[in-house]
């Protein structure tokens, strides 16, 4: 099975990883729409305790733009998620390949391939950047 997710572990504590990925992030003009704590949810909601677990709704305007311009059905599958999670003294980084995203729209395909490979680029390069150790 491939993996549809662009996955990095870096050796930062995930307190200072957070702001790191937001950083990586906004050089490849992501801005950050939304921050689910889930780690906060589980707590709040149903008392069960897990790791520190944040999910980043990123959006870059131009490209869901593009994307929305395509086909207007895409907007179900905007932000583009981003999981910055805990794992030992590490973090996980995480994001779902957006060419498998988009490749849900058949009907748009010809429209939306270029914009998920380039999304796909850019959050590759944000994986990159990421300190590894």
């Amino acid at each position: 099975m491939v993996d549809p997710a662009l996955t990095v572990r870096i050796a930062t504590p995930f307190a200072a990883a957070v702001p790191l990925v937001k950083e990586a992030l906004g050089t490849q003009g992501f801005g950050v729409l939304t921050e689910i704590d889930v780690r906060a949810t589980m707590q709040t909601k149903l008392g069960e305790e897990m790791e520190d677990y944040l999910i980043l709704g990123a959006c870059n305007p131009p490209l869901a733009h593009r994307a929305l311009t395509a086909d207007r059905r895409i907007g179900l599958l905007l932000p583009c998620n981003v999981v910055v999670r805990a794992d030992g003294d590490g973090t996980l980084v995480e994001a779902v390949d957006p060419r498998d995203m988009f490749a849900a729209q058949p009907d748009a395909a010809a429209e939306l391939a270029p914009v998920a490979a380039e999304v796909a680029e850019r959050l590759a390069k944000v994986i990159e950047v990421l300190p590894r150790g």
